[in-house]
């Protein structure tokens, strides 16, 4: 597992700020029915938002496409620093087959793998006057396998989903 892996470049990183204090912007990620406001792209719902936010505690959120196509991730937090740093294990072995078929068609030629675990750091990041920056860096096994996920949207869905998350904040 990657769990006590450096930072390094091969990770997708994306970041953005809040006009929120940070104790809220960490609310928002770590209370269930907080997460199930915003969370996914702006083409999903979360039905499901089971958090227990803690060290070796265990989450399962489920993404509902228009279709009523279910897109369940689970993991476990790796490390809970209120209200600094998240981090947890992504695993999306029960996402339907369709997209682990296109998982492996964004694959190099001949490489035939799954997805494996990836482990997401989400840091908030206190700059004064209301206003947090957030920072997600996903962290993968091997760098095909970040790519595969970029040429899948990744990127587009972190932004849409950290769009939702300031759309959320401002309603208080």
């Amino acid at each position: 597992m990657i769990a006590n892996k450096a930072p390094c470049s091969d990770d997708f990183v994306i970041s953005r700020v809040f006009d929120a204090p940070r104790e809220l912007v960490w609310h928002a990620w770590t209370e269930p029915k907080a997460l199930a406001q915003w969370w996914g792209p702006r083409c999903m719902t979360t039905p499901v938002s089971e958090l227990d936010v803690r060290p070796g505690g265990k989450y399962r959120i489920v993404m509902r496409s228009a279709e009523n196509v279910e897109f369940p991730m689970t993991g476990l937090y790796v490390e809970v620093i209120k209200p600094e740093r998240l981090s947890y294990t992504v695993d999306c072995a029960e996402h339907p087959p369709a997209w682990h078929a296109k998982f492996r068609e964004n694959l190099p030629p001949g490489l035939e793998r799954p997805m494996g675990r990836i482990l997401n750091t989400i840091t908030f990041d206190d700059l004064g006057d209301g206003k947090t920056r957030v920072t997600v860096r996903m962290s993968f096994d091997d760098v095909v396998i970040r790519d595969a996920m970029l040429k899948m949207g990744m990127n587009q869905g972190w932004g849409e989903s950290l769009d939702r998350l300031g759309e959320f904040m401002a309603k208080g």
